[in-house]
């Protein structure tokens, strides 16, 4: 066998082996939508729609409050990802740059919390948040997905900030640039790209988390999130797969869009930031 023949084998082979993961990701998502714009949704999953219709995302808006339940999704994810940013970028520059007594035990702290199952922390929190009064309200739920989010906002930028040469700032001193003008001209642009991570990381947790947003926001249906406000097409009387998977298929847009926007900062950033410095 050539040489030629055998990098072509090789080519089909990984051409084969990456097709077969794309279907094996893909499907699913695939069957979301195609069930979504099927007519006969509750015969149960087609690849093509035996019958397209647009009815499904029609009836997902005239019933209930779908629509109510995307603008609170919107407006606790955005809140958590810039509060979870802000907070995580600060505390991860004082544990990357400021030597202070404990800082090793606090690293280790949040690396433990990290590593804790969600559902162990439920009660914990659950009580906290009714100590504080903010059960069944966004300000509650909003509280919780930061506490969720920081632990891993921390961790990953500390090595980011970790990794800007110190000489950096330096002569951004030397040349009498303030701490302020240091930080958003040198540090910001270099830890841009884990600060878009950890933004990632945030708005997917707060977009589709489920258990907490159901037990703090309790009876309160007004303050329901597109998670919970999904289960109002699963009936006694059976459930209509069509806007169910209608519902779905708006609820992932939003996450696709967020992906899409930012992801060009996470390798653009660093090197943006490179030439700045």
């Amino acid at each position: 066998m050539s040489a030629s023949t055998r990098r072509r084998r090789g080519a089909l082979g990984r051409g084969v082996l990456v097709a077969l993961l794309l279907a094996f990701t893909l499907l699913p998502a695939w069957l979301m939508v195609a069930t979504g714009f099927d007519a006969e949704a509750n015969r149960g999953a087609a690849l093509i729609p035996r019958e397209f219709t647009l009815a499904h995302f029609q009836t997902i808006f005239e019933r209930g409050q779908f629509g109510q339940f995307l603008l609170n999704s919107a407006f606790v994810a955005l809140i958590v990802v810039l509060a979870s940013a802000v907070l995580a970028l600060l505390a991860s520059v004082a544990v990357a740059r400021f030597r202070f007594r404990g800082r090793s035990a606090v690293l280790m702290l949040v690396l433990i919390v990290q590593m804790v199952p969600l559902e162990a922390l439920l009660i914990p929190l659950f009580l906290q948040i009714r100590d504080l009064q903010l059960l069944g309200t966004l300000l509650g739920l909003m509280v919780v997905y930061v506490a969720l989010s920081l632990p891993f906002g921390i961790w990953m930028l500390r090595g980011f900030v970790a990794a800007v040469p110190v000489e950096l700032e330096e002569a951004a001193y030397l040349d009498g640039a303030s701490w302020g003008r240091m930080f958003r001209s040198v540090m910001l642009p270099l830890v841009m790209p884990g600060v878009v991570a950890t933004s990632i990381f945030s708005f997917i947790t707060a977009w589709n988390e489920f258990i907490f947003a159901l037990v703090l926001l309790r009876t309160n249906t007004e303050q329901y999130t597109v998670a919970i406000g999904l289960r109002q097409f699963f009936t006694q009387n059976g459930n209509d797969w069509g806007a169910i998977m209608a519902a779905s298929t708006i609820i992932t847009i939003p996450v696709m869009v967020f992906f899409v926007i930012v992801q060009g900062r996470l390798s653009s950033g660093l090197v943006a930031g490179a030439v700045k410095g």
